[in-house]
């Protein structure tokens, strides 16, 4: 896995804590787990081309 590979994981797995975390907290915002989707799925990408 290069360094972008594990930087992209690091703040995909680090953004699902936080969004969980604010919606235990503060309820669910549609738009953060939106964001958070793209963020994974980005991530896959990024992990399926190396």
């Amino acid at each position: 896995m290069t360094g972008s590979a594990k930087g992209m994981t690091a703040c995909a797995v680090g953004g699902l804590v936080l969004v969980t975390a604010y919606t235990v907290a503060l309820g669910s915002n549609g738009w953060l787990w939106f964001a958070w989707v793209v963020l994974a799925l980005l991530t896959v990408g990024t992990l399926l081309t190396r």
